[in-house]
């Protein structure tokens, strides 16, 4: 079972068949949610040193959700929202946890 506050919990759970008869079970490949869904949100600037997850912290109320921030900025490399000191970043008020 996938914890529901994983960016996965949604995902469907696929079976994949080998050769030898084999049954591997595997999670489809996961969408990133349009932009537009995300309606309600704040700024952040990025201050020196800062990590993601103490962000995500700070802002909703999990280190483990530093995912959400990288969801509403199209962020593939998290490393990189916080890169740049004074760079905005925006954050996500509904978790929907």
């Amino acid at each position: 079972m996938i914890d529901k506050k994983s960016r996965y919990s949604d995902s469907e759970i696929k079976q994949w068949v080998a050769s030898d008869g084999r049954e591997i079970l595997y999670l489809a490949r996961r969408l990133l949610p349009a932009l537009e869904s995300f309606t309600e949100l704040t700024e952040h600037s990025v201050s020196q040193g800062e990590r993601l997850d103490h962000i995500a912290w700070r802002y909703l109320g999990d280190p483990e959700l530093f995912w959400q921030i990288c969801d509403v900025n199209a962020a593939m490399n998290p490393p990189t929202l916080t890169a740049e000191v004074g760079r905005r970043i925006n954050i996500p008020q509904e978790t929907g946890f």
